[in-house]
């Protein structure tokens, strides 16, 4: 099952995505959020019960970021490819990368707040004070209040890499800021999502009507588990509305590509569906 947060007339509502159709869901005082549904004991049931007989062409609404109140945060150097590139953007710091890649405990950090996370066909952002910027495909986990993994979507964990590059201690801004982030379209109950080694994530960006990167990496190259990120992500943590967990990257772009104002990015995972977003800058 995948579950969708959209806007029609003004109003969000929250729906079953089948197809190319949403069916709305009959929200009440006790589940009135995608958020809550995330968070009932059983959500495919929780959501079945809910279903009404209407049904609405997803084209005909606004589909948004299906996040409500919590928080998004990312994990970093889990693909050898994260890990080389990393490296090699900072070579004052490259046995720390090599260190994190390594260790038992993984590089974990707050990554967004759900006003800086965009949905689909919203923008992302680029730095002004930054001139090496990239977009990061990854599979994203979603978690509930209680420290269970339930779903799926896909994030866009946007990145300046030059910042980051400059100092460790930088990543916080290099990572954290307005419009840092997007998911979407949907999130794919975890029982529906594809099995592990079946998953590709693919990132195409377009400028000016032409492709101008094309990338793809198979999820089976992660070499951490989503149960070790989440064990280390909720040790000693609460998270009383649920979090995201953007799981890394293995799609980066070479040293000479950077971002700039008006490229489209495109970010594909087979079992939930593609996120897009225009670049944006100042």
């Amino acid at each position: 099952m995948k579950l969708i947060k959209y806007n029609l007339d003004g109003i969000n509502s929250v729906g079953i995505l089948e197809e190319q159709r949403i069916i709305p869901l009959n929200l009440n005082k006790y589940i009135s959020s995608l958020q809550d549904i995330i968070n009932s004991k059983i959500p495919v049931d929780t959501a079945t019960s809910m279903r009404t007989n209407e049904s609405i062409n997803a084209n005909s609404v606004d589909i948004l970021a299906p996040i409500d109140h919590q928080e998004v945060w990312a994990a970093g150097v889990t693909y050898k490819r994260s890990q080389t590139a990393r490296m090699k953007e900072s070579i004052s710091s490259a046995s720390c990368y090599d260190l994190v890649y390594k260790a038992d405990r993984p590089e974990l950090f707050l990554k967004a707040t759900p006003n800086r996370v965009s949905g689909p066909g919203q923008p992302v952002r680029i730095r002004i004070d930054s001139r090496w910027n990239v977009p990061e495909a990854e599979l994203t986990c979603v978690i509930n209040n209680r420290g269970k993994l339930v779903g799926y979507t896909i994030g866009n964990d946007m990145s300046s890499r030059d910042i980051e590059g400059e100092n460790p201690l930088y990543l916080p801004q290099a990572k954290v800021y307005k419009q840092c982030a997007s998911l979407g379209p949907c999130i794919t109950l975890a029982d529906a999502l594809p099995p592990r080694d079946k998953i590709e994530i693919t990132l195409k960006i377009e400028r000016e009507g032409v492709l101008v990167f094309d990338g793809a990496t198979k999820l089976a190259q992660l070499t951490r588990s989503f149960e070790s990120l989440l064990e280390y992500l909720i040790r000693e943590q609460d998270f009383p509305n649920g979090v995201f967990l953007m799981t890394g990257t293995g799609i980066i772009p070479n040293n000479d590509f950077t971002l700039v104002t008006g490229d489209m990015v495109h970010i594909s995972i087979n079992g939930i569906g593609s996120l897009t977003n225009p670049v944006v800058q100042g």
